[in-house]
């Protein structure tokens, strides 16, 4: 009997030995060491990563490539079965979901928390959801800017204490306005990421600065109105919704679609007054409370929910609330993915059978009207939008005001909810678009290969019914936006036979990017090549945009340029 019990004895403090030495190796944030006065860097994040693998085999890691300064950016691969390839994940016949923190490195919850919740889906609680789906998960994607952490950036967020990083990547650019020209490794590298995965949802995580309200999260959808309508129906009436409700009930967070106080008279529509909107410094209008409006921020495919969306995916923005403290704004950004993984989960054949289906229909070649004008439009019903108030408090490392929301006081009030784009002005899909190539196009060319989309070069010539665009205005922006002196067009089409000859460059439009490839290639278009200055040398009053419509099919066949 007393060998027994010393034999349990040493099986218990055997088993308790066990337990203290995988409590110590489990990973903990810096957030976390530090009591949430401080954010992780880059090493942080990187020795968070080890520790997972270390305790989980459920682990996988990558970089999907480099920043500005070199370093790698990781993406975590979270599955059971494991996975380290595409091919096996598509395999599982499960949702893909990717999520991304720390575009702005500024905006440092989403960090912290995917940090956290990595921990739970592979050790801890939510494990048995990745049973359910494969997460990406690429938690420092503005790295460089990440390594500049100072107390004297974003000084009215309140904290975390010790400060952040910057707002933009290492070459000085927003890298959530870089979607479409693809001018910093890292969003080349994130596109690289979209080809290769292929995720059916995408989550992007930020935090916002804007007017003082009462929600301690807000969240959009994609919000340009060419992604198709069955993506936007989902989200806005299906899984957002849901996922609301269910960070109310089980977390007590309050939560809403993104936006800012305006009036009906001065709704913010071009670029630098949404820079100023969302900056904090328009935020609060003077105006009387009857008078305001709820809107939302901007329809641009510059803007990763919007770009996503384009692609035929879902996509889910969130804005945790930048005066509500540190701790809480990483844990409301945990809830909240959280909520988004449980809900992907229960509903994994809807959404994986949505975007088969529309995928199908794409390749099919099923025409559809695009917008080339939009406008921003109210909800049919006004919205209780809660109303905040804010005290402030002295940061002691920067001796500078935080601003604080103050929980108790929000107050909901009638007002009309500009929640959603719509098109003023349409055209037809074409079946495909077809060009001449020359050097002032080769930089249009490669940035359409990085998009993923497919481009033959036409091995003879094809006589063709095309519609030419002829330029009657070029309008040229007097403010420089991101580096750039943004350019409209206007002008009028003709429909014409044309004579391509052999070399001419084609982009069929039957594929699941057709609503990217509009975007990119119009000449009409307020966020492609002809805004972003690709085709400056090519554009002139009185002469055609370069590039062709093709209404009909074209069987001839070239090759796929690499």
């Amino acid at each position: 009997m007393l060998s027994i019990m010393l034999l349990m004895a040493a099986i218990i403090f055997q088993s308790e030995d066990q337990m203290a030495k995988r409590i110590d190796s489990t990973p903990r944030s810096k957030a976390e060491e530090t009591a949430f006065e401080e954010t992780s860097r880059y090493d942080d994040v990187m020795r968070f990563i080890s520790g997972l693998q270390s305790i989980s085999q459920l682990v996988r890691m990558e970089s999907f490539g480099r920043t500005e300064e070199g370093r790698e950016m990781p993406l975590l691969i979270l599955s059971d079965p494991p996975v380290a390839r595409p091919a096996e994940a598509r395999a599982l016949g499960r949702p893909i979901i990717f999520v991304m923190a720390n575009i702005h490195a500024g905006e440092v919850e989403g960090k912290e928390a995917m940090l956290h919740l990595s921990r739970r889906l592979t050790s801890g609680d939510l494990r048995p959801l990745l049973r359910s789906m494969v997460l990406l998960i690429a938690p420092i994607y503005n790295a460089d800017g990440n390594e500049k952490i100072s107390v004297n950036q974003r000084t009215a967020q309140n904290g975390p204490l010790g400060g952040v990083g910057t707002r933009e990547n290492f070459k000085g650019l927003d890298l959530n306005r870089d979607y479409m020209k693809l001018e910093s490794a890292e969003a080349r590298a994130l596109i690289g990421l979209f080809n290769k995965w292929d995720p059916h949802l995408t989550v992007d995580l930020h935090t916002s600065n804007g007017s003082y309200h009462g929600y301690h999260l807000t969240y959009s959808p994609s919000l340009n109105p060419n992604t198709h309508p069955a993506l936007i129906d989902f989200e806005r009436h299906r899984m957002l919704p849901a996922i609301g409700r269910a960070l109310l009930q089980r977390h007590r967070f309050r939560s809403y679609y993104y936006g800012n106080y305006a009036t009906k008279e001065r709704l913010n529509r071009e670029s630098e007054n949404f820079e100023l909107q969302r900056s904090g410094r328009a935020a609060q209008p003077a105006d009387p409370p009857e008078t305001r409006v709820w809107q939302t921020f901007d329809h641009r495919p510059m803007f990763g929910n919007n770009y996503v969306g384009l692609r035929n995916r879902l996509t889910i923005l969130s804005e945790a609330y930048s005066y509500l403290d540190f701790r809480n704004r990483v844990a409301v950004t945990e809830a909240f993915v959280e909520e988004i993984l449980k809900y992907s989960a229960t509903h994994a054949t809807a959404i994986t059978s949505l975007i088969t289906r529309l995928d199908r229909q794409s390749i099919r070649g099923k025409g559809r009207s695009m917008g080339v004008d939009f406008e921003i439009t109210p909800l049919p019903k006004p919205a209780p939008i809660l109303v905040g108030e804010v005290k402030k408090i002295r940061n002691p490392r920067s001796g500078k005001d935080m601003t604080i929301m103050i929980e108790e006081k929000a107050t909901p009030t009638l007002m009309p909810d500009y929640g959603i784009f719509t098109a003023t002005r349409s055209i037809d899909l074409p079946r495909s678009y077809i060009f001449i190539p020359t050097a002032d196009m080769k930089e249009m060319v490669a940035n359409l290969q990085t998009h993923g989309i497919a481009i033959e070069e036409l091995s003879q010539p094809v006589t063709v019914d095309v519609e030419r665009f002829t330029i009657s205005t070029v309008n040229r922006a007097a403010r420089a936006f991101q580096g750039h002196q943004e350019i409209r067009l206007k002008g009028s089409y003709q429909t014409e036979s044309a004579t391509l000859p052999a070399g001419s460059l084609l982009v069929r439009t039957n594929t699941p990017l057709a609503a990217l490839i509009f975007y990119l290639l119009e000449a009409e278009s307020d966020n492609g090549y002809v805004r972003w200055n690709f085709l400056d040398n090519l554009l002139k009053k009185g002469e055609s945009y370069p590039i062709l419509r093709v209404k009909g099919d074209i069987s001839a066949r070239g090759r796929l340029l690499q």
